[in-house]
């Protein structure tokens, strides 16, 4: 009886894998993560909890925001093996090298094995939230 069962579940995680991307496990080049984040926002988190999220427009630019109603407008550039991102308020490139996990989109910052990893978390059921400026004294 475990026979049958061990072949299905063997089919079924065959047809799971079908629909991961060839580059899978790859740093993304340009294009590859252009195209994978692309109109989406996606959340992020960090060692088990969530970290930001950041919605992809066209033509490179983004917003992000460490889920505090806090956003901050930028851009996204190749550098060698790495997505650098510049933000409007910040004037320092943010590096990171992406991939495509089993769970989807992880990032290295500064591609550099013992820094900062980011993943894409599962949907929080959340909307990015972006709050106003700051008025009053």
């Amino acid at each position: 009886m475990r026979l049958p069962c061990l072949i299905l579940l063997t089919a079924l995680c065959g047809a799971l894998s079908v629909g991961r991307p060839a580059w899978a496990g790859a740093p993304l080049t340009a294009d590859q993560f252009d195209r994978y984040t692309q109109g989406r926002t996606l959340f992020y988190g960090f060692d088990g909890v969530p970290y930001g999220v950041e919605r992809y427009l066209p033509n490179r630019r983004v917003i992000w925001s460490f889920l505090d109603g806090q956003c901050q407008d930028g851009e996204w550039y190749p550098e060698a093996d790495q997505i650098c991102f510049i933000y409007d308020d910040i004037g320092t490139p943010q590096c990171w090298q992406f991939s495509i996990g089993d769970d989807g989109l992880i990032a290295q910052f500064d591609g550099d094995p013992e820094a900062t990893e980011l993943y894409e978390a599962e949907d929080l059921g959340e909307d990015m939230l972006c709050l106003g400026p700051k008025i009053g004294v």
